[in-house]
């Protein structure tokens, strides 16, 4: 008998709860959203970017700005992955300056993909202050970088792969730990 070598660890709907307490806890943590913007790290966080935008205005009464980050160019081992990046649209069409932006990805794992988005982040102005939400924290982080905002927190091994797929990408929600030994996010 073949061993299951992927495990569900989140459904649509333990996806859209973890993005509901999520918006709840930014709107608790800055007393509203007056001053707070959204920026989305492109493919998986821009669309979870885009869906805690959706909640937040509803719960406020609100438009808050959204925008995507592509970190290609700042990635810190770019030469070590890809012979030709592929350099993507980065859409931020409002000022950072003095906001606290929250910072939206799908997967936390090294915490290289937010170290790079935090220097693209940066290069458009000088935030008042800068908040993680992630949908899954896996561990085993290699620089100093801690999520304000988790969906779920998901002990993994190295070698576990993390999936997040997404009904805006995928055509449905939901989370698997893949066991084949691939690793990786």
């Amino acid at each position: 008998m073949a061993k299951n070598m992927t495990v569900k660890v989140m459904s649509d709907k333990s996806i859209s709860l973890a993005l509901n307490r999520i918006a709840h806890e930014i709107i608790e943590k800055n007393k509203g959203v007056d001053d707070v913007v959204i920026v989305g790290i492109r493919t998986g966080g821009a669309v979870l970017a885009d869906r805690l935008k959706k909640i937040l205005d509803g719960i406020c009464d609100a438009d808050v700005s959204v925008g995507i980050i592509d970190i290609t160019l700042y990635r810190d081992d770019i030469q070590v992955k890809l012979d030709q990046p592929l350099v993507q649209k980065t859409e931020i069409l409002f000022d950072l300056v003095d906001k606290v932006v929250v910072l939206v990805d799908d997967v936390l794992y090294t915490g290289r993909t937010v170290r790079a988005a935090l220097d693209a982040i940066v290069d458009f102005g000088r935030p008042r202050a800068i908040q993680l939400a992630i949908l899954v924290d896996r561990g085993h982080r290699e620089l100093p970088i801690r999520a304000d905002y988790a969906g779920k927190e998901i002990p993994t091994s190295k070698s576990e792969r993390v999936e997040v797929h997404l009904k805006e990408i995928s055509g449905k929600d939901e989370v698997i730990i893949d066991r084949s030994g691939r690793g990786g996010v």
